[in-house]
């Protein structure tokens, strides 16, 4: 993230716009990652630090993955709905999503979640409980109120990123997120969520609201509501 490293100041440091865990852009693409990892070298030939650049450019357009063979759409992924409480359009939309998940996690024999030792369902429930008038607890002991927060929308948004990704069409690092935090439940929620968090008096919870919750890229993107 751009903000903790210009406070860290380390001697060099390219920031770049890709997805959160793709610092080279998407898989596959070895002529793109070259270029950022020169890009990165050529920051050695300052003279002195701290150095920080941007990449001038966002990762290609192409998919982010293969699509599975024969991929047959296992449920429909209709617009955002408008009806019903917050939480319960987003466990909704949770529960849609469940099937692609499950071909995305299929295709890739692998995926992302688990940090939270959670089901999916339960890191919904969890998530969902923040939008009303008492914040739930932590789910585990071992974490403060805070980091149980942001494992938990970690986990929501890697969920909604994969299951999105073997979705037929086009997929850019750009357009996922772009997907997410403007045309889903899910994007709504965790705004919510942040903006609830930014007014607790617990400073795990403050600090992450602050830091961490909504990645700087997307703050200006107008959601649907």
């Amino acid at each position: 993230m751009r903000e903790h490293t210009a406070t860290l100041a380390p001697p060099r440091a390219l920031w770049v716009p890709f997805m959160l865990g793709r610092p080279f852009g998407v898989p596959n693409d070895a002529a793109f990652q070259r270029k950022v990892l020169l890009a990165a070298l050529r920051l050695l030939e300052q003279d002195s630090g701290p150095v920080l650049e941007d990449f001038p450019e966002d990762a290609p357009a192409g998919k982010l993955t293969p699509p599975p063979e024969s991929l047959v759409c296992p449920v429909s992924f209709p617009k955002m709905k408008t009806e019903g409480t917050l939480a319960e359009r987003l466990l909704d939309e949770v529960a849609q999503l469940q099937a692609w998940h499950a071909v995305a996690a299929r295709h890739r024999s692998r995926t992302t979640l688990g940090v939270t030792g959670l089901q999916l369902a339960d890191v919904a429930n969890y998530l969902s409980a923040w939008l009303g008038a008492n914040p739930p607890p932590p789910y585990r002991s071992d974490l403060s109120p805070g980091e149980a927060l942001k494992h938990a929308c970690d986990e929501l948004k890697a969920f909604y990123y994969e299951a999105k990704s073997v979705q037929p069409g086009t997929h850019s690092s750009e357009s996922l997120q772009n997907w997410f935090w403007s045309e889903t439940a899910g994007g709504v929620a965790l705004r919510e969520i942040r903006s609830a968090a930014a007014k607790s008096a617990e400073p795990s919870i403050k600090a992450v609201a602050m830091q961490s919750l909504i990645p700087r890229a997307v703050e200006g993107l107008v959601l649907q509501r």
